[in-house]
Formats: structure tokens, C-alpha cells, sequence
């Protein structure tokens, strides 16, 4: 079994530079792995933050399992990500510089069934980079249908 993408977070990669990326594992209920595995997740307004030198994520909707019973699991709750103690101490320790958060940039299954998300340490862009971005996309597409004028 190959690593299966279920969700991505493209407005991160508009909002954000990446500096450095991680990959973390979640901690899920069971009703939760199962909506996971259906692909009803969604990254759009998540983001992560550091409590009691413990990595969370907040925002990330994963909806209610739809055979789940008075057991479904709450759609935006907090999750804990996994990730080894070198890496939590260095992400929280390059937080405290001025205008650096962590960002979920996508979700993944891995080969052995468990989903594992990648995390960035990011800077956010301002309007001008997000303008110059947009015009690389813009001209990347031209180039690919062979011009303006073909």
C-alpha cells in the first residue's frame, strides 16, 4: 500500500514561506481514523500551538463518523501531535522568534494505515509575495499551453 494524500492545506503554501517541515503522527479516536480513511477531512483554518511542551492542533475538521453512534467523536476538537522530543524543544524554542507559526500543510495515510500529518515552521507572506506568487503561477501555466498568442 502506497502513502495516499486525504488532505492538503493549499491556502498555507499561499499565506506562508516554509522554513522547515516536519512530519507528525496524530492522536485519533476510533470514529475519527475511520472518517479519516473515508477522506472526510478538512485543513483549511487549522493551526498548531504549544501547551505544557506538548505539540496540538486546533481548527483541523474531521467530520462525525456517519455509522458512529452517541460514541462520534467532537468534529474540532484539539488533537496532540507526536512527534520526538528533539523536535517539539527546537520547534518551541524557534517559535518564540517574532512571526514564526506551525502550520498543517497536508494528511496522509501511511504504508502501515496510520495517518500522519506534515507539519511547517512558517513565515508569513506579505501582499507583495503573495502578488509575485501568483504571477510565477500565471506564467507557468502560459508556458504549459504554449504561449499567449498560440
Amino acid at each position: 500500500m502506497a502513502v495516499k494524500i486525504i488532505a492538503k492545506n493549499r491556502k498555507a503554501s499561499f499565506n506562508y514561506i516554509f522554513l522547515e517541515q516536519f512530519t507528525a503522527g496524530i492522536q485519533l479516536t476510533g470514529t475519527e481514523i475511520k472518517s479519516v480513511k473515508a477522506g472526510k477531512v478538512s485543513l483549511a483554518d487549522s493551526y498548531c500551538f504549544f501547551r505544557e511542551h506538548e505539540l496540538w492542533i486546533q481548527g483541523m475538521h474531521i467530520a462525525p463518523y456517519w455509522w458512529g453512534t452517541f460514541n462520534n467523536h467532537d468534529p474540532l476538537r484539539q488533537r496532540k501531535l507526536l512527534l520526538q522530543r528533539k523536535e517539539l524543544t527546537g520547534l518551541e524554542r524557534r517559535l518564540q522568534d517574532k512571526g514564526l507559526t506551525i502550520a498543517a500543510t497536508s494528511l496522509f495515510l501511511n504504508e502501515k494505515g496510520y495517518a500522519k500529518l506534515n507539519i511547517a515552521l512558517c513565515r508569513g507572506k506579505k501582499l507583495y509575495d503573495k502578488r509575485e506568487t501568483l504571477k510565477q503561477k500565471d506564467a507557468e501555466r502560459e508556458m504549459a499551453r504554449g504561449g499567449r498568442f498560440s
